[in-house]
C-alpha cells in the first residue's frame, strides 16, 4: 500500500486495541465494568478490525493474511468499491482508477460489518463466534506482532495460534459471569456485543487514515458541497505521511500508553 496514502498496519492495530481498552475504562466509570475476558477479546477483535477496511487494497496486510482466499476477496471488494464510487460520485469528486479508500472506509460500511458479526454470532451460535474470533485474531497477530508474523513461512503458525486462542477464549467467555452476555443480558442475546469492537475498529482505522495526507471519506454517503466522497481530515498542515516519524515516534507510543492506562482503569488497577 502506498506509504503516502494510509497509516501502517501496526499503528492501526495499536489504535484499535487502545480504543477498546478506553471503552472498557469508560464502562467501568459508568458502573458497567467489563469482565476481563470481554476486555481482552474486545481489544484483540478491535485490533484486528482496525486492519479490515484495507480489504479494498491488494497490497495491504489483510490481503496476505489468509492466503489466496484473502487476495481473491480483496480483488472483489476493490471492484465493488470502485463500482459504488462511480455510481454515486458527484461532480466535485475526482476521477479514480480503483476502489481503495472508498466504500470500506465509511461509517456505513463499519456499521454494516459490525451488525453482520453480531447477527452471525447469534444465528450461527458457537461456530459463528469461533469464526469471528479466528478471523480477527489472525489480523490482530499480523498487526500487533508484525515483525514476528512477517513472511509467508509464518502463515500457518499464525493461523494455528489464532485458532487455538479463539477456541480457548470462547470457552472462557462461555463460563457463567465471564462475558458472553455482557451488556446484552436477555436470553438469546449472548455475544450480541461482538459487533461493537468490529464497528469501533473500522471507525478508528478511518479516523487514522483521515490524519494522513489523503484524508478519508468516512462520511459517505452524506454529501459535503460538490463531493459525496469528501476526504475528511484536519488542516493539511496538521497531516502526516504514513511511516513518518510522527506515526512511528509519536502516535504509536501514545497508543501504547493510552491503551495501558485504559486497561488499568478498566480492571480497577488504578
Amino acid at each position: 500500500m502506498g506509504r503516502e496514502a494510509a497509516m501502517m498496519g501496526p499503528a492501526h492495530s495499536l489504535s484499535g486495541a487502545a480504543a477498546w481498552l478506553g471503552v472498557g475504562a469508560a464502562a467501568a466509570a459508568a458502573g458497567h465494568p467489563m469482565p476481563w475476558p470481554v476486555l481482552l477479546v474486545g481489544a484483540l477483535i478491535c485490533a484486528g478490525a482496525a486492519l479490515a477496511p484495507d480489504l479494498d487494497h491488494k497490497a495491504a496486510t489483510i490481503s496476505r493474511s489468509f492466503g489466496p482466499v484473502s487476495r481473491w476477496l480483496c480483488e472483489i471488494v476493490d471492484k465493488l468499491s470502485y463500482a459504488v464510487y462511480k455510481a454515486t460520485k458527484k461532480p466535485g469528486d475526482p476521477r479514480r482508477s480503483g476502489g481503495h479508500r472508498t466504500l470500506t472506509h465509511t461509517w456505513l460500511w463499519a456499521v454494516l460489518i459490525g451488525a453482520g458479526c453480531s447477527v452471525t454470532a447469534i444465528a450461527v451460535d458457537r461456530w459463528g463466534v469461533l469464526a469471528i474470533l479466528f478471523v480477527h485474531m489472525v489480523l490482530a497477530i499480523e498487526g500487533l506482532l508484525w515483525r514476528a508474523a512477517r513472511g509467508s513461512s509464518s502463515d500457518v503458525l499464525v493461523w494455528l495460534l489464532a485458532a487455538t486462542s479463539a477456541w480457548i477464549l470462547a470457552d472462557i467467555l462461555d463460563q457463567p459471569g465471564q462475558g458472553s452476555d455482557w451488556l446484552f443480558t436477555a436470553p438469546g442475546q449472548e455475544y450480541l456485543w461482538l459487533g461493537l469492537p468490529v464497528v469501533l475498529g473500522a471507525l478508528v482505522h478511518d479516523l487514522g487514515d483521515a490524519l494522513t495526507v489523503s484524508g478519508c471519506p468516512v462520511l459517505w454517503p452524506i454529501p459535503v458541497g460538490r463531493k459525496r466522497w469528501y476526504p475528511v481530515g484536519p488542516p493539511k498542515a496538521m497531516r502526516f505521511r504514513a511511516g513518518s516519524w510522527v506515526e512511528l515516534k509519536v502516535l504509536m507510543p501514545v497508543f501504547m500508553v493510552l491503551g495501558g492506562v485504559g486497561g488499568a482503569v478498566a480492571l480497577n488497577v488504578i
